[in-house]
This record gives structure tokens, C-alpha cells and sequence, in this order.
């Protein structure tokens, strides 16, 4: 059955904490991430995206029912997935300030992040159909309090503790994809912002170009097992570019204009 297509190779898999691998010091500015931060927080395009790629996962869910399934898992990423950031983006960019542990963990504390669209419905929705939802995600396990107040917040029901595996002493999720697996629930959908939230092959160090090729070679399970969240602010895609190298700013700003694919222009 499809929902089942790549779970065993996924739980046996880990992805890298996306937040850890932006932290490259820099003195200069963070005005690159102005129209990205734009896009997910004024565009309708950004918003209608996140509606349908919740709209596929909950016609997953409904099929899956429909044909008998039982006991169904989904597994969740937070943020980008769940929760929306960008406002801490938007600090950064104002206070010229990269991302750090620190400022990251008083924006966690603060509980205030707004919803992904269509996030709370869905999981709401899966609830009531009687599906197990589990988080799995490399926030911190001292932000367990607050992301549980921040999502009560926002009105998603059942957001108990044991539904929550965060990071501890490692960003590895495969024990934590196994935990999930051995609750005796099937797990059937994986949702996140990066793709190395189902498996780790699209993670460190894989090029940019096997992304790409693992991507053509796994398309089947894409709007069925994997369902995809935009995230144009931080992710593997863009440490791939920097080739998972630590970079000062100049650094990375030359890297991302030589990645540019562009036009020749006029003769």
C-alpha cells in the first residue's frame, strides 16, 4: 500500500537541525532574507501554497480511512511546518543580527508564533478522525513548555507531552522516527518544510544535484507519504549552495550570486 512506500528506510534515517547549520558569524547585514521573509508573511501565493499542501494531506488521511486503514500515525515537523517564524526572521533583518541560540530561545519562550496556514485545521481534523499525531522536531526539549502553550494557544487540541520528540543531546531523528513507530501506530504521512524531514538522504552532505536526482527518484511518494511546506527562509537547500561549509557573510553572498543559473542579456 502506498502510504507505506520508503517508512522502514525513513525511521532508520535522521535529519541535521536546519536552525544549527545557519549559525555562521557575521558582522554585516541580513537584508537578503527581506523578500523571502516578504514572502511568507505578505504574500496570498505563500498562504495558498501551505492550504494545499494541507488540503492533500487531509484527503491522504480521508482515502486512508475510507479503504480501512487502522490506527494511522501522522508525524509532524514544527516549524515552518507548524509554527511560523518568520516574525524572528524579521528581527533578524531589523537588528542586523544572524540567527544564535540565544535570541532563538527567547523567541521560543515568548510562545507567540502565529500558525502555518491551514496547520490548525488540519490537525484538528485529524484528531477528531481518531489519527495519532506525534512532532518530531529539533527544538530544544527546554522549549517543550512553551511550544505546548504557543500551540494550545492557537487552538490545536490534544498537545500533550508524550506527542512531542524533541532534540535532547543529538539532532539525529531516527530514534525518534523509531519511538513513533513503536507506540503500534502505523505510521502513514510525514509532514515538514525540509525535505530531510522524511529521510536523510537529502540532508548533509548530499550535493545539490543528488538532491534534485533523489527527488525525481522518490516523486511517487511526494502528496502521498511526503507532504511539503515552501520555506524560503533557512534550510539544507540553501547550506547545499554554501556546500555545508561555514562562511562569513561576504563569503556566502558571492557563493549565492555564483549559484545564480542567469540569462546572458542582450548583445
Amino acid at each position: 500500500m502506498r502510504y507505506f512506500i520508503g517508512i522502514a528506510a525513513i525511521v532508520l534515517t535522521s535529519c541535521t537541525t536546519q536552525r544549527e547549520l545557519t549559525k555562521i558569524s557575521s558582522q554585516n547585514s541580513q537584508e537578503y532574507l527581506v523578500a523571502a521573509t516578504l514572502y511568507v508573511q505578505k504574500s496570498a501565493e505563500y498562504e495558498a501554497l501551505c492550504l494545499q499542501a494541507y488540503a492533500q494531506a487531509e484527503a491522504q488521511l480521508l482515502e486512508y480511512f475510507e479503504n480501512g486503514g487502522g490506527k494511522p500515525a501522522v508525524v509532524l515537523d514544527l516549524d515552518e511546518t507548524v509554527l511560523d517564524n518568520s516574525a524572528y526572521t524579521a528581527w533578524q533583518i531589523l537588528a542586523d543580527r544572524p540567527y544564535d541560540d540565544d535570541t532563538w530561545n527567547q523567541w521560543v519562550e515568548d510562545a507567540s508564533a502565529p500558525a502555518v496556514p491551514g496547520a490548525v485545521r488540519f490537525l484538528n481534523i485529524a484528531d477528531s478522525l481518531g489519527a495519532e499525531l506525534y512532532y518530531i522536531s529539533n527544538r530544544d526539549v527546554s522549549g517543550l513548555e512553551a511550544t505546548i502553550r504557543n500551540m494550545a494557544d492557537l487552538g490545536i487540541n490534544r498537545v500533550e507531552e508524550d506527542r512531542f520528540f524533541l532534540k535532547t543531546t543529538t539532532s539525529d531523528k531516527t530514534g525518534r522516527r523509531k519511538d513513533v513507530m513503536d507506540t503500534g501506530w502505523n505510521l502513514i504521512m510525514l509532514i515538514g518544510d525540509n525535505l530531510g524531514d522524511f529521510d536523510r538522504i537529502w540532508d548533509k552532505p548530499a550535493p545539490l544535484e543528488d538532491r534534485s536526482k533523489m527527488v525525481a527518484n522518490r516523486r511517487a511518494q511526494f502528496g502521498t507519504v511526503f507532504i511539503v511546506l515552501p520555506n524560503p527562509l533557512y534550510g539544507t537547500w540553501l547550506q547545499a549552495i554554501y556546500g555545508y561549509e561555514h562562511m562569513d557573510e561576504d563569503a556566502q553572498r558571492e557563493t549565492r550570486r555564483k549559484a545564480l543559473e542567469a540569462w546572458e542579456g542582450p548583445e
